[in-house]
């Protein structure tokens, strides 16, 4: 097993590509630790682990929570001795006019998105720093190209690409790998959770989630790059395309990005 005994830290991991990280990892040969807002979301994860004999700590905690981040990686020197792996995944998303959008929303997404993951970082990072370990931002093709009626959760990702650009940077010379995975759109429940305008729950996703990359395809490919230590990774033939034309062809971008989302099913756009 590749990972053997490494101790690997996801946030959010309840759910989704999280959860499938957690397995993935830990089917490796890695000691998992994990993260969650919800009790018993967090017990099921954990039980469904164990199951496969990984070797698991939950830790109930909010990504958002600065103090909760800091429990969660000392409960992991506590549990494991180590720290090898930051996999930096809780989030949020949002889908709501800007102009109709209650500012405490975008707030809230900064918050989880954003803030979670400076939070864990700094408190992971003397231990990873020690262990000549990896870090990994799960951000997304919103960190390159952003897209309407989702401007909390843009912002927030491409706050996450820079500063892992920056910190990249920083920590080269020390050892430490810093990857930033952005998939296209991908099977899980973040759509589901979105906030509306108001910040409650959308409750259903307005695309086609069987036509998306599976969450175990996306923890797939983040493990082999952690493995290979990549720079970044672009996940999906979308995902690829939208971030080459976007570079080339901005303009054009913005109507054809427009396009797209207005066809969503109860797209905000009159």
């Amino acid at each position: 097993m590749k990972l053997k005994d490494k101790v690997v830290i996801i946030t959010g991991a309840t759910s989704g590509i999280g959860e499938a990280c957690a397995m993935i990892f830990g089917q490796e040969g890695a000691k998992v630790v994990i993260t969650g807002r919800n009790a018993e979301k967090l017990q099921h994860t954990k039980d469904k682990l164990e199951i496969l004999g990984i070797d698991v700590l939950g830790v109930l905690a909010d990504a958002a929570s600065e103090s909760d981040n800091e429990r969660m990686a000392q409960a992991a020197l506590n549990k494991f001795g180590s720290i090898d792996i930051l996999i930096n995944n809780a989030g949020i998303s949002m889908r709501a006019l800007f102009e109709d959008l209650d500012l405490s929303v975008f707030h809230k997404v900064m918050d989880t998105n954003f803030w979670g993951t400076v939070y864990a970082t700094k408190y992971c990072l003397p231990e990873i720093f020690k262990s000549k370990g990896s870090i990994v931002g799960v951000s997304s093709i919103n960190g390159y190209r952003g897209t309407p009626a989702r401007t909390a959760y843009t912002a927030s990702k491409y706050a996450m690409n820079g500063f892992f650009e920056s910190l990249r940077t920083e920590v080269m010379k020390r050892g430490v790998h810093v990857l930033v995975a952005c998939p296209g759109f991908t099977a899980s429940n973040i759509r589901n959770n979105a906030l509306t305008a108001e910040g409650q729950s959308q409750g259903e996703s307005p695309r086609d989630e069987g036509e998306m990359m599976t969450a175990e395809a996306v923890a797939k490919a983040i493990l082999q790059a952690v493995l290979k230590r990549k720079r970044d990774i672009v996940l999906t033939r979308q995902g690829k395309l939208a971030v080459f034309l976007n570079k080339w062809i901005p303009g054009i971008m913005d109507g054809i990005v427009y396009n797209h989302m207005a066809k969503e099913k109860d797209s905000p756009f009159k």
